[in-house]
């Protein structure tokens, strides 16, 4: 590896930066540890490191993986990735319960800040409104799908009051329960809220 390309690799190493994840892997002779480039270990001297391709590479050079960024798990997904995977997950199956950040982030035992950081960093949005999204689509879903009641599908995706579903709904889409209905069925809609 050249010198230039070295200094830019070491350098996100520096910053943690995700841009070479999954590309380089970073041995370091004094521990022999191999890490990924956004581990959040003390970071090494630049001439304690070796840049690796590969994980293999460096296990084949005799470099045991990092126990705290775990590059060996999760394949080219970086920690954070997949903190965000699992966050998807709880709010894919639980979105009708009532889940607050708080919540979630105890049932993956971090704390809030934290989990509201990253996941917002990964995926560009929060995770109340990945909830948001999820529920949406369940309530679009079941309002073409089924002929359950307005007050039924509300409490399907997480509310207890229809009043407060079909004025989520009508922020969320510009229409009431009712309309979105009609229109997706091909009805003729009667009602404009």
């Amino acid at each position: 590896m050249d010198q230039k390309l070295f200094d830019l690799v070491y350098q996100s190493v520096v910053h943690r930066e995700s841009t070479y994840d999954g590309v380089y892997y970073t041995a370091v002779r004094t521990t022999k540890i191999v890490c990924r480039p956004t581990c959040r270990a003390k970071i090494p001297h630049a001439s304690n490191v070796t840049f690796y391709h590969s994980l293999e590479g460096a296990l084949q050079a005799g470099y045991r993986p990092c126990k705290r960024c775990k590059p060996e798990a999760n394949g080219a997904f970086r920690p954070d990735a997949v903190l965000a995977v699992q966050v998807d997950a709880i709010i894919e199956t639980q979105y009708n319960d009532k889940l607050t950040l708080p919540l979630l982030a105890a049932s993956l035992a971090i704390s809030p800040y934290h989990l509201q950081r990253v996941y917002k960093q990964v995926t560009g949005y929060s995770p109340a409104e990945k909830t948001e999204r999820v529920r949406l689509t369940h309530a679009q879903k079941l309002l073409v799908d089924s002929s359950a009641t307005v007050v039924e599908i509300g409490a399907a995706v997480g509310y207890r009051s229809a009043s407060h579903f079909t004025s989520w709904f009508c922020r969320r889409t510009g229409m009431s329960p009712t309309a979105y209905r009609y229109e997706q069925i091909g009805g003729e809609t009667f009602d404009s809220k």
